[in-house]
């Protein structure tokens, strides 16, 4: 087995706030982004919804013919 080593608790603590002002920052860079993208997938959701509303409504004109 491997003796067990003794780590400096300051190591361990400047570890941890580094790793938590890396995510910080890390999540500040994306959040923007990520809005950006939930904005362009609403526009397309809008369209697509409308695409498929007018689609249906040209399926039920069709159907309604006097040739039935």
């Amino acid at each position: 087995m491997i003796p067990a080593v003794l780590h400096s608790i300051t190591a361990r603590y400047s570890a941890l706030i580094a790793g938590i002002i890396y995510g910080k920052r890390r999540y500040d860079h994306l959040k923007p982004i990520a809005a950006e993208e939930r904005r362009v997938e609403e526009e397309e959701k809008k369209a697509r919804e409308d695409m498929e509303r007018i689609a249906k409504q040209l399926a039920e004109a069709n159907e309604d013919t006097i040739l039935k």
